[in-house]
């Protein structure tokens, strides 16, 4: 996988153009947690845990976990069939969706082609397990699932749907993120041996 790319941890004028244009988007969201619109309040969590897992990112990096969800209340899971063939079409119609609308915020903060690219592709997720800022991305969003929805999610399931979706989470992080998980996280021994099995 290639290294990631680093920067020298102040915000740049056009990267807080971006952040700001991908905040002031996600404000609008109609649904709220805690008061907040859920995309924005969404958006802030992923870079705090990107500052967290990946504090030397790039710029495009930073800007793909900040608009990771980017109006995605305007494509509705229930615009797609029910079950994972119609969940995995709407995720892939979200990923470039996202990709689209951040890349032209992106340009019209200043960003060339390169570094537009760079973040659309993390955000369709290309090269997932391959390139190393794609699986970044990946990682900051699992362990943002983790962290904040994972609790509300598995209330009321059954715990053997649970498990295969914390094994399925733990797959698609890498080795680096399932270590940090495994340190940061108080999981139950079956969803820790999740984790742990699935390390080289």
């Amino acid at each position: 996988m290639a290294a990631l790319a680093g920067q020298d941890g102040a915000m740049s004028e056009r990267l807080n153009a971006a952040i700001a244009a991908i905040d002031a988007a996600n404000a609008k969201d109609p649904g709220a947690v805690d008061g907040r619109p859920e995309a924005l309040l969404y958006g802030e969590r992923m870079s705090a845990e990107q500052a967290r897992l990946y504090p030397a990112a790039s710029e495009p990096l930073q800007i793909a976990c900040r608009g990771q969800h980017i109006e995605r209340w305007l494509l509705p899971r229930a615009d797609f069939p029910a079950g994972r063939d119609g969940y995995l079409a709407w995720r892939a119609e979200q990923g470039a969706r996202h990709a689209a609308r951040v890349a032209g915020i992106m340009s019209a903060a200043g960003y060339g082609g390169a570094e537009v690219a760079r973040a659309s592709r993390m955000l369709r997720k290309d090269g997932i397990k391959r390139d190393a800022e794609v699986q970044a991305l990946e990682d900051v969003a699992c362990f943002t699932f983790l962290r904040h929805y994972f609790l509300p999610f598995a209330a009321g399931r059954d715990p053997g749907e649970v498990l295969r979706i914390v094994r399925r989470t733990a797959r698609k992080m890498s080795a680096r993120a399932r270590s940090a998980a495994l340190e940061t996280f108080d999981l139950p021994p079956e969803m820790a041996e999740a984790f742990a099995s699935q390390m080289p």
